[in-house]
């Protein structure tokens, strides 16, 4: 299971932005570091088959004054392939490549001063914001590259640095391995949590094992104890026999031996009958004595 966090207070509140800030710089390096990665790759792809680079988007950095102060030098902007003559207007920055007899060849990023029809078709007369005239050639539809859409400040400068091999790895390369690192830090720490809390289960599943044996020896230890009582307080059955009983006769005496069936007496019964006939044969003796 995974700890929740706790923003509660300044401090947790102060974290949480934290938190934000830093993912959000995290995302940002990710995507500009993609869009370089594929700026590079892209135009060596084109530049070693020999053709003219039209990408969707392109992404250019500014290595001159002339659009200054609106875009300024290492500054990168992001071009947008038009697919019509008429998406392009008067005010628009465009990035193209220039047929100028000073610049000829070159990726150019100026703004549009006016839209003119040639024999080649619709051209571009585009100006920097810095310079104070407009540039010699104009530019035509097919050597457009794209409308410039967005601009990045000073991107140019890291593009720079992460050319270099010291800027590769501090910028790409160590950031890159902390965040694996990091992320093999929380699987182990999960790792842990999760093997303490089975343990804990195997614990509690002990615990509640031994508790139900104990409470089976102790139903059996008070039957033994119930029975054992039982026994005590009902003793065992006593047999005994009626006494003989003795008939006279007038003329001559005559024993009459009545056999009769056992009778099973309690100890309290066979006593209380044993002390009857001893107070009878008490009195009887008596009366003898009294003759």
């Amino acid at each position: 299971m995974k700890a929740k966090e706790n923003y509660s207070g300044l401090k947790g509140v102060f974290k949480f932005f934290a938190r934000i800030v830093s993912w959000t710089a995290l995302v940002l390096l990710i995507l500009i570091a993609l869009f370089l990665a594929y700026y590079t790759i892209s135009t060596r792809v084109y530049s070693s088959k020999g053709e003219k680079y039209e990408p969707f988007v392109s992404l250019y950095t500014i290595v001159s004054g002339s659009m200054e102060p609106n875009i300024k030098v290492y500054d990168v902007v992001i071009s947008k392939k038009v697919n019509s003559p008429k998406d392009i207007k008067v005010g628009d920055v465009i990035t193209f490549i220039s047929t100028s007899s000073i610049s000829k060849g070159m990726t150019i990023t100026h703004r549009v001063i006016e839209v003119v029809e040639t024999d080649k078709g619709v051209a571009y007369r585009t100006k920097g914001d810095n310079n104070l005239s407009p540039d010699t050639m104009p530019a035509e539809y097919n050597n457009v590259i794209g409308k410039v859409i967005l601009r990045i400040p000073q991107l140019g400068r890291v593009q720079s640095f992460i050319g270099t091999q010291s800027g590769w790895l501090i910028i790409i390369v160590i950031p890159a391995l902390i965040i694996i690192i990091s992320d093999i830090l929380k699987i182990f720490k999960l790792t842990g949590v999760k093997n303490k809390i089975e343990k804990i289960d195997e614990d509690n599943q002990r615990i509640k094992n031994e508790r139900a044996k104990r409470e089976e020896l102790r139903k059996q230890d008070i039957k033994k104890r119930l029975k054992l009582d039982k026994s005590i307080h009902e003793p065992d059955p006593i047999v005994t026999k009626k006494p003989t009983k003795i008939v006279v006769a007038d003329k001559a005496p005559r024993v009459n031996y009545e056999a009769e069936e056992p009778v099973v007496l309690s100890r309290s019964e066979a006593r209380a009958r044993s002390n009857g006939s001893n107070i009878n044969y008490k009195k009887s003796k008596k009366k003898k004595n009294k003759r």
